[in-house]
């Protein structure tokens, strides 16, 4: 069943709070220079066992057909499965428009909170969330997500600080394609980029790809050195908008489930992009949301991009991230890793 009643994310200031038991959740100082110097941060358990089990039997009920609503037209660049394509690796956008009872367990504050520590921003906004299925298939090319980073489909928004939680339904290793980071690699200077880098890495050659992030690493004369997310039940990773990323096959015997959580700052909002052949840069949100009154397409409007935290996470977060993008970094190939758990 389906609805046209718009989705119920509407909140007070009293739910931008925690406990004293979720503040001790939040990353620490050291937590938030690590990220800001790798680029990545491996979160303490902010979803119980029980939280994570609801939120899977809210996605199987979604494959299944169930929607609160559906959305009122499909962008052109829209991933979105159906059981027609068949047994490979499934991308399902808005999941958090279309599905109350997913929405719901993601729209838990102190996610919201954790992410505005990092970006260091006294709002979080909720961008896009992405219900990923790979399915336990090695041979799959699908289930290989080719190394890329985010900010270049997100070329229509103005903030360098927007950032992704990966969010696994389960234990989540190396055997079933987890997660990699680039480590350090928002910091580097970007070279030969051209309009290419605008289109999702499911209509690219991966090898193309492959020598992007090299010919990157070259011009700042930095080591690539991958670090795979090793994700407990309940935890998940944060990545910066730049930072480079990728994911293997599903080695294991059982799918990989997870949610892209994609949460953009409160200073974002939509800019012009225009392509080298004078064309319009268009992101999905751009015939959804709500317009501005100039036209501009609106990043705040509540129903797509409703708000996840506000207010300071602790004494003087509020401070700007630092600029990524325009420092040159070489790390070591023994670079620590920093979890939360």
């Amino acid at each position: 069943m389906t609805s046209s009643v718009p989705p119920p994310f509407a909140l007070t200031e009293e739910a931008f709070a925690l406990t004293e038991e979720e503040r001790s959740l939040l990353p620490s100082d050291p937590d938030i220079e690590f990220y800001a110097e790798h680029g990545w941060y491996l979160s303490k358990k902010l979803f119980t066992d029980d939280e994570i089990d609801e939120l899977l039997a809210a996605t199987e009920r979604y494959y299944a057909g169930e929607r609160s609503r559906t959305l009122p037209l499909r962008p052109p660049k829209l991933a979105y499965w159906d059981p027609s394509k068949g047994d490979v690796q499934r991308h399902n956008d808005y999941v958090h428009y279309e599905h109350d009872g997913i929405a719901r367990l993601l729209r838990k504050p102190l996610i919201g909170a954790v992410a505005a520590a990092l970006a260091r921003s006294e709002e979080i906004r909720l961008f896009q969330s992405t219900l990923i299925y790979k399915p336990p298939l090695p041979t799959e090319p699908s289930n290989v997500v080719p190394w890329h980073f985010d900010k270049h489909y997100w070329s229509t928004s103005t903030s360098e600080a927007m950032l992704t939680a990966f969010i696994p339904f389960h234990d989540c290793d190396e055997e079933m394609g987890t997660i990699t980071m680039i480590d350090g690699s928002h910091r580097w200077r970007e070279t030969g980029r051209d309009d290419t880098v605008t289109r999702h890495f499911a209509e690219r050659d991966p090898s193309d790809l492959e020598g992007m992030l090299g010919r990157n690493a070259a011009y700042n004369n930095a080591d690539v050195v991958k670090v795979p997310m090793i994700i407990p039940k309940g935890h998940m990773s944060f990545h910066h908008c730049r930072t480079y990323h990728g994911s293997g096959a599903n080695r294991s015997p059982r799918p990989r489930r997870a949610i892209s959580f994609h949460l953009q700052d409160g200073e974002n909002a939509y800019r012009r992009f225009e392509l080298s052949t004078g064309e319009l840069l268009a992101y999905n949100h751009d015939v959804l949301v709500r317009p501005l009154p100039d036209g501009r397409p609106d990043y705040r409007d509540p129903d797509f991009c409703p708000v996840l935290w506000r207010g300071r996470t602790s004494d003087g977060l509020a401070r700007r991230a630092p600029e990524a993008g325009h420092v040159s970094l070489s790390l070591g190939r023994g670079c620590q890793r920093r979890s939360g758990r």
